[in-house]
């Protein structure tokens, strides 16, 4: 019996703790767009490497990184 004196007011402490949670996670917005981030990973990125303009292909006089060549391996290493 002396044991439900200590778990109940925490239980009680505890569920308190997860409604603020959940009551401030909803005013501040956390819950508007659910949709949007799950459908995001989606869309196609933007190929990685090289300017590109805003139609997504290389402008006129601009490199892609795979027409370059790679570095020599341990030239981004300074002198230790």
């Amino acid at each position: 019996m002396k044991m439900v004196f200590l778990v109940l007011p925490l239980a009680l402490v505890l569920a308190a703790v997860a409604v603020y949670a959940f009551v401030w996670a909803a005013r501040s917005g956390q819950y508007d767009d659910l949709d949007t981030p799950a459908r995001r990973m989606l869309h196609d990125d933007v190929p990685s490497g090289g300017q590109q303009g805003e139609s997504g292909s290389p402008e006129a006089g601009e490199t892609v990184a795979e027409d370059a060549e790679p570095a020599p391996r341990g030239a981004d290493q300074g002198a230790r």
